[in-house]
């Protein structure tokens, strides 16, 4: 034949070759969905930091994950070094920069992570909490084989896995991970005909094994106030079955919950909640706005002699492709100054010591983690990190069901590029290499357990001039001091709050 048959013939032979092995391998989720081509992704990378980082701020809304968390959180997943020996990029002067402290006298780090106990006196069947968990994602929103993949990497590093509000899957519960069940205003999994709340299906789905807390979800940090979307096009047959709703018809849950109206109603209801659920874990998520609002569900708490288990405090920073752009930039207070309401209050209505506070957004290294603990957080969790080690790019595509690595759509085959046994592989490493980042951090601070952390240990830049204490920044109560004698910072609020009412 013609040498210029061959000259053609051979690179389409070669690309053929190379496109079937994309299609077969397991490692990589682009070029499963994108065989060939998705090789131009990884050139990209190869020319990083400058032409790569050029496409990503394109691409990226405007509050992503910087581009060396980024890379510490897929190297970790891939489990190879997360250290690149460059320099800080940091700029160490820059108002509002954060630093822990080193101590003279640090400490061994410990074998074995340390767990938190979620369960107050009213709860029959605590649980042992990890230190980083997966933070909410919904199957609907997530594909069944992420959802897989979550729960598998759960399983294998004995952490939680929240499931979010779009309700109990196989696919949460085939892999055997421990769940924190999540009830939105929406009632998915537990839903009447009319979309109310069914005790029944709740105690019957409560009472798996695998459910070890139950968290009813009152807001999310970038959307505090509204609620969720899911677009019809990903209400398949399958999703539609899981949380009771028509097929194909975009779901809409309720700004707020049918089940109460005032703060002494919603603590009776968690209450309600923790019978029907045999007394295990019973909490609630909320994205913090009004410090007097919070200040009347405690007196809702001591009014009724009864107390969640656990509060999530999610942060207004918070990612979510679902949320309008002016609630993400504007309404809720970020996660730092949530957690220190949320701690403070319960500090000064003495009721700390019976309920545990986990920390959700922005939670991605073991410093974030570290500085969560400072601020009154008692574990964390994360989302968007787990998505990373799954596979997500953050295409910005979550909505139009056309995810390119298969991460958030209900499309079968895109969803098909995750391969779960890789992917909880990398989700199981991930965790434990950031809750080992963060215990190294704490032996460097001179502390061997989260409970030697204190305020004084976090350190702000408050000027070019100037770096201030989280201690002396910030209002920190002593126990029962709001039942004692209020400060003149917090007295409005505490006389102002009423266990009957949420608004003035």
């Amino acid at each position: 034949m013609s040498p210029w048959y061959w000259g053609v013939a051979a690179p389409l032979v070669v690309a053929a070759l190379v496109a079937v092995h994309d299609l077969v391998q397991r490692r990589h989720s682009v070029l499963r969905n994108y065989p060939l081509v998705g090789h131009l992704r990884f050139a990209l990378e190869r020319l990083r930091p400058e032409l790569q980082q050029y496409f990503i701020e394109r691409n990226f809304d405007g509050r992503p994950f910087d581009r060396d968390t980024r890379s510490i959180v897929y190297e970790r997943a891939k489990g190879t070094a997360a250290e690149e020996p460059f320099g800080t990029e940091l700029d160490l002067y820059r108002a509002g920069s954060e630093y822990l402290t080193p101590s003279m006298a640090p400490r061994s780090v410990p074998d074995t992570p340390p767990r938190v106990r979620i369960g107050g006196p009213d709860c029959a069947q605590p649980y042992d909490m990890a230190l980083l968990n997966v933070s909410a994602m919904s199957f609907g929103s997530l594909s069944a084989n992420a959802v897989l993949a979550l729960n598998t990497g759960a399983q294998l590093g004995s952490f939680a896995h929240d499931t979010g509000e779009g309700g109990l899957s196989e696919y949460h519960l085939r892999p055997g991970g421990d769940l924190v069940w999540e009830i939105g205003t929406g009632y998915f999994g537990c839903r009447t005909e009319d979309g109310g709340f069914d005790e029944r299906q709740f105690a019957d789905k409560a009472a798996r094994d695998q459910v070890k807390c139950v968290s009813l979800k009152i807001s999310q940090g970038a959307k505090p106030g509204i609620g969720g979307v899911l677009p019809g096009a990903k209400v398949n047959a399958e999703i539609a079955q899981v949380r009771g709703v028509p097929q194909g018809e975009t779901v809409v849950s309720p700004p707020f919950h049918r089940v109460y109206d005032t703060p002494r109603e919603l603590v009776r209801f968690l209450g309600r909640m923790r019978e029907l659920a045999g007394g295990k874990p019973v909490g609630f998520k909320l994205c913090v706005g009004s410090r007097r609002e919070f200040l009347a569900v405690c007196k809702a708490m001591l009014a009724e002699g009864t107390t969640p288990d656990f509060i999530v405090v999610d942060g207004a920073e918070g990612g979510t492709g679902a949320a309008p752009l002016e609630f993400a930039d504007n309404v809720g207070l970020p996660l730092g100054e949530g957690l220190m309401t949320v701690h403070n209050a319960l500090v000064g209505v003495g009721l700390r010591d019976r309920i545990k506070i986990g920390a959700s957004g922005k939670v991605a290294t073991g410093s974030d983690l570290v500085k969560r603990l400072i601020q009154g957080a008692d574990y964390t969790n994360a989302a968007r990190a787990m998505m990373f080690a799954v596979g997500c790019i953050q295409a910005q595509r979550c909505h139009t069901n056309t995810c390119p690595v298969g991460v958030a759509t209900q499309d079968e085959r895109r969803g098909r590029a995750v391969d779960v046994d890789d992917k909880s592989r990398r989700v199981r490493r991930y965790q434990e290499a950031t809750v080992k980042s963060a215990l190294q951090i704490m032996a460097a601070m001179g502390v061997d357990d989260p409970g030697g952390l204190r305020p004084a240990m976090l350190l702000q830049r408050v000027d070019p001039h100037t770096v201030r204490s989280y201690d002396e920044l910030h209002e920190w109560l002593a126990p029962g001091q709001l039942l004692a004698s209020a400060p003149e910072s917090w007295a409005p609020d505490w006389q102002s709050a009423h266990p009957d009412r949420f608004t003035h």
